[in-house]
């Protein structure tokens, strides 16, 4: 288990990076950070291997506070700890076998040892019949296959990823994810996500937090932060993989806060999940509550297996109805947020 408590970060031009950092990340699991260029992620996980000491606070991996070790005990710890990096840190001069020997050969491990190992490494990697080549011969996703093998090849219990597919196309992205995936299932390694792709989040984490201006503003499950997001930062995050807006052919509709007519709309955002998504939610508002449903913009998407959806719709109805209606709502486990009133038919 990795317990962060009270870290904080300052630099001596009195820039705060990181202010009062509360987190725990179980064993095992694929842990994301997300947040935007400069909010203090890459601070963050440079201070869980301890590569940037803390101003406060504590970092305890396997009950040790690292802040509290000694160089040689630190250097101990960090054997337990690998890292991969957006621009792959590869030696130029040594080849890809001789890229993953590295760390063996600085803990003195013996070569018949050091072969068995890399070799396993390469098969998990996909990279066998690459091991003789040289980085500049290697595509970037294969370059990162090379980053992910050496920070593995020491039975590490943490891998650190920081931004590691930023630099890669989509195809690539997805390749280097369901490898990460492969490795957290069959090696058990808790592996902690640096990004600012949403995407990658909602491929492989399973659990979440937001940094922001060196705060954690937000943290929960995958699932509850896409289905129910506590924060304007969290919402703009989905909104890069997964639009809350309208379509465009419903933009110009004037959308007002309160109801200025009688017969106004109400314009309202539903989001659900599980079971509660393949139900004919609409079709049972429309007939148990004699209210008119009309579809704006619906989507339903996968996180985990887990099924959920969003939908955009328009009601109108007797005030009577429609509260009723929206009692029903709110027994379920569905998210509804007003969005407005809107005048006459859409």
């Amino acid at each position: 288990m990795i317990e962060l408590k009270h870290v904080s970060k300052s630099y001596t031009a009195g820039v705060d990076a990181l202010k009062d950092i509360n987190l725990t990340i179980n064993d095992g699991e694929i842990f994301g950070i997300i947040g935007q260029s400069g909010a203090g992620k890459s601070t963050l996980i440079r201070c869980i291997n301890m590569l940037e000491r803390p101003t406060s606070g504590e970092v305890i991996i396997n009950g040790k506070d690292m802040t509290k070790l000694s160089t040689s005990e630190l250097r101990a710890e960090r054997r337990h700890i690998g890292m991969i990096f957006q621009h792959f840190n590869l030696l130029s001069s040594r080849t890809v076998y001789e890229n993953i020997a590295f760390p063996l050969e600085l803990y003195g491990t013996p070569k018949e040892e050091q072969k068995k190992k890399i070799t396993d490494i390469l098969e998990l990697v996909g990279l066998t019949e690459y091991k003789d080549k040289y980085p500049s011969q290697l595509s970037g996703g294969q370059k990162q296959r090379v980053g992910i093998a050496r920070a593995i090849v020491s039975d590490p219990d943490i891998l650190l990823s920081d931004e590691a597919t930023s630099a890669l196309d989509p195809e690539t992205v997805k390749s280097i994810l369901n490898l990460l995936k492969d490795i957290n299932r069959k090696l058990h390694i808790t592996i902690i996500m640096i990004t600012h792709q949403m995407e990658v989040i909602k491929s492989i984490a399973d659990r979440v937090a937001i940094i922001e201006h060196g705060h954690i503003i937000e943290q929960s499950s995958v699932l509850d932060l896409f289905t129910s997001p506590k924060t304007e930062t969290a919402r703009n995050f989905i909104g890069s993989v997964s639009s809350n807006t309208l379509p465009e052919g419903l933009k110009n509709y004037h959308i007002h806060d309160e109801r200025e007519n009688a017969d106004d709309h109400i314009m309202m955002r539903l989001s659900f999940r599980g079971d509660v998504a393949n139900e004919p939610i609409i079709a049972k508002l429309a007939r148990d509550y004699n209210l008119e449903v009309s579809i704006l913009y619906g989507t339903v998407d996968f996180i985990q297996g887990v099924s959920f959806g969003k939908l955009i719709i328009d009601v109108s109805g007797s005030d009577s109805n429609i509260t009723a209606a929206f009692n029903h709502l709110h027994s379920l486990p569905i998210e509804s947020e007003v969005l407005g009133y809107v005048s006459g038919n859409i």
